[in-house]
């Protein structure tokens, strides 16, 4: 089977340039191509001789993203139900300008992409892990869900506006990445890294690393590993619970990574990358939205040098768990402000579109399959 031409760095692929005697120069041309003009066939890349688009296609795969299904939100977020190559489905979230998400308050919109065919963590609120895990997504497969939503956005202002295709990085409607969808991020690192490694290069995505965060669970070990990364990624931890007790009843992978560890290793990231860290608390009926986590949570904080970012729960049909009112989500959050905590709560954008992450994808292989 061939690899992807998306999976491969600037410098590999000016190697098998080499190895096929092309110049060096063609491989601009040919990232041009990918991540500027983001086409998706070998001949639409018409400043390449023919004969090397044809050494192309005898080398590399170019595949792109299906869009399955699409939801969009009232306050015009956006989920994307994308269909790979083998037919698993996947989701990427596109979130609007928000001062409460992550970046800079001059965010324009964030996209929040998925890392592996369903999820082996089982966090008991989360319907990504529901049918199980599938497999870890290809390094094309991660960088192809920022290309394929410009696409869409293209194709849509195109019929607006009839405007020309994008020919620059700073006409992309994409300028925030936040790695929060299916699967644990972590938990795929090596792929996950190389591409955002592409997704950051000024040759490929260009998107800045400060722009970029990636979330876990809590895997301590590999939040270690990537405090030694000589990027300057964000980092945000799915909290969801300021003491063991709750964790261990709603995270699996707390039993394995207490907070005690958890902390160290997240100490350790704010030690040698000095940026603040998000803990993220989905705020869940009579689970975790007593006042009784305040005073834990915001002891996590203050010594994390950490934000917290409050999010109502989103209802996912099958499970028992309920978002609170919204008179407990302000409660929540001005007791925490009362403690000297920097802390958001999102006014939840994507409520009405299955925003949890993975229902969409549930609700369309089960309906698949009461159909076959």
């Amino acid at each position: 089977m061939l690899s992807d031409i998306k999976s491969f760095t600037r410098e590999e692929l000016e190697e098998h340039f080499r190895s096929l005697g092309e110049p060096a120069y063609r491989v601009g041309q040919l990232l041009d191509w990918l991540y500027v003009r983001r086409v998706t066939t070998w001949d639409a890349m018409t400043n390449l001789p023919k004969a090397l688009r044809e050494k192309l296609g005898a080398n590399f795969s170019l595949q792109i993203l299906e869009l399955a299904r699409k939801q969009g939100s009232a306050d015009t977020t956006q989920k994307f139900l994308w269909q790979l190559a083998d037919g698993a489905f996947i989701e990427s979230v596109l979130i609007p300008a928000n001062p409460a998400l992550y970046g800079e308050a001059s965010d324009r919109h964030t996209l929040c992409i998925s890392t592996q065919v369903g999820c082996a963590y089982g966090c008991k609120f989360c319907a990504s892990g529901l049918d199980g895990f599938k497999r870890n997504l290809g390094v094309h497969e991660i960088v192809e869900q920022i290309l394929a939503t410009e696409r869409w956005n293209e194709s849509v202002m195109r019929e607006k506006t009839a405007e020309p295709p994008a020919t620059n990085h700073e006409s992309r409607i994409v300028n925030n990445i936040v790695v929060m969808g299916m699967g644990e991020p972590l938990a795929n690192y090596e792929n996950l890294m190389k591409a955002l490694k592409i997704l950051n290069a000024s040759w490929g995505g260009g998107i800045g690393a400060r722009k970029i965060t990636i979330s876990t669970s809590g895997l301590a070990p590999q939040i270690r590993r990537l405090a030694n990364e000589p990027f300057q990624f964000r980092l945000a931890i799915s909290l969801h619970g300021a003491t063991d007790e709750v964790r261990n009843r709603i995270m699996p992978v707390n039993k394995k990574y207490p907070l005690s560890e958890l902390t160290a290793a997240c100490e350790n990231y704010q030690e040698l990358k000095g940026r603040m860290i998000t803990l993220e608390y989905i705020l869940i009926a009579g689970i975790n939205d007593s006042l009784a986590q305040i005073l834990p949570l915001a002891m996590l904080a203050h010594k994390l040098y950490a934000k917290v970012n409050l999010i109502p729960y989103n209802k996912v049909e099958g499970l028992p768990w309920q978002r609170p009112s919204e008179e407990v989500c302000e409660g929540f959050l001005a007791a925490l402000e009362k403690q000297n905590v920097t802390a958001t709560l999102r006014r939840e954008k994507g409520h009405d579109i299955d925003a949890a992450c993975g229902q969409l994808r549930l609700k369309t292989e089960r309906e698949m399959a009461g159909t076959a």
